[in-house]
């Protein structure tokens, strides 16, 4: 009986370390959490993300050749994808004949100018030369005048001198008339070269302008990273700027945070951030807040919300916070655009 009554005084004695035992620990948590919690912003609304570049074919095109498959690594200036040429290749050589043809009426109308130009040398050396002629008829006129007042010549003699001034007159006119004629010539002569100049110019552009969309049919990568899945197969025909796929850059992470609009107050560029990462929960990586957006998610999604409707709900609006990634890389073989991360931030620091 005495051993019984001893086993019933230790049973209190236990019940009480072991509910006092379990009263410190909940206490040493709670004042954890609750010590945590008030010098703490925390968000599990936060992802990975990297630069995504889409690859578009900047010509519509056949494809013939893929050089990738799917989430292979590239480098930039990395031939992707090849599209079919024959069509613009044969319409670059039909270009190439139209502009050989295009030369040659060039010199054929600078020729023509030129021959031009030579004659109008000629129309002014017989204005000169019919200038002399009608001096000299004028002279021989006016003194035959004189002579047949003192009746040293016959009237017939005064006829042929007066005939000789006026065909000397009307040459000299005709050979004027010419020169204009020439002159304007040659005005049209050297508007029809620089047309023609003008035409070969503009084929020239045409030629370098297919020869540049024939560069286009070489997709090449805008930069390196490794490519998602492919959208495309050989022997496909591709619209100029459909996507065939994208480019993942794997050397440049960063996080971004959605935090609560009444938990921004404390949280200023350059603060260090604690990061969890749910993929790899016993990796440590700590970050740094580069920016703060200046607008809620909200007002960059494709429909926002107007608040002037009427059925108005408050909601409480998220901030996107930019984290850069310390030591990214050590880190960048395992991070991957995307991944879901737990964000704290230490606001009494």
């Amino acid at each position: 009986m005495a051993k019984r009554d001893n086993n019933s005084e230790k049973k209190p004695i236990i019940r009480f370390i072991l509910l006092g035992t379990f009263i410190t620990i909940a206490s040493i948590f709670a004042y954890k959490k609750i010590s945590f919690a008030l010098t703490h912003e925390t968000t599990d609304n936060a992802q990975i993300e990297t630069a995504i570049t889409p690859v578009l074919p900047r010509v519509s095109g056949y494809v013939k050749t893929i050089s990738v498959k799917d989430y292979d690594s590239v480098k930039a200036g990395e031939l992707l994808v090849e599209l079919d040429d024959a069509e613009l290749q044969t319409e670059l050589l039909e270009m190439l004949a139209d502009y050989q043809q295009a030369e040659i009426d060039i010199v054929n109308a600078k020729a023509i100018l030129a021959n031009a130009l030579v004659s109008l040398n000629t129309n002014k050396g017989n204005i000169d030369i019919t200038k002399v002629k009608l001096q000299k008829a004028e002279e021989d006129y006016e003194r035959d005048k004189h002579l047949y007042s003192s009746e040293a010549i016959t009237k017939k003699q005064l006829d042929n001198s007066k005939f000789d001034f006026e065909t000397a007159q009307k040459q000299l006119s005709n050979s004027k008339n010419d020169l204009a004629s020439a002159e304007s010539r040659i005005t049209v002569l050297k508007s029809s070269v620089a047309k023609s100049e003008a035409a070969l110019n503009i084929k020239k552009a045409k030629i370098e302008q297919i020869k540049l969309k024939i560069s286009y049919t070489k997709i090449i990568a805008p930069e390196s990273g490794k490519i998602g899945k492919k959208n495309i197969s050989e022997g496909q025909f591709v619209q100029a700027g459909t996507p065939l796929f994208s480019i993942v850059n794997d050397t440049t992470y960063w996080i971004i945070a959605n935090f609560k609009e009444n938990q921004i107050k404390n949280i200023i560029p350059g603060k260090e951030v604690n990061i969890d990462i749910d993929a790899y929960p016993d990796l440590s990586v700590t970050g740094t807040i580069e920016s703060i957006s200046e607008a809620t998610g909200a007002k960059f999604s494709l429909l926002p919300p107007d608040n002037a409707s009427g059925n108005f709900v408050k909601v409480t609006q998220r901030i996107p916070v930019k984290i850069k990634i310390n030591n990214i890389d050590k880190l960048k073989d395992k991070l991957r655009a995307g991944l879901s991360v737990f964000v704290s931030i230490n606001t009494k620091n």
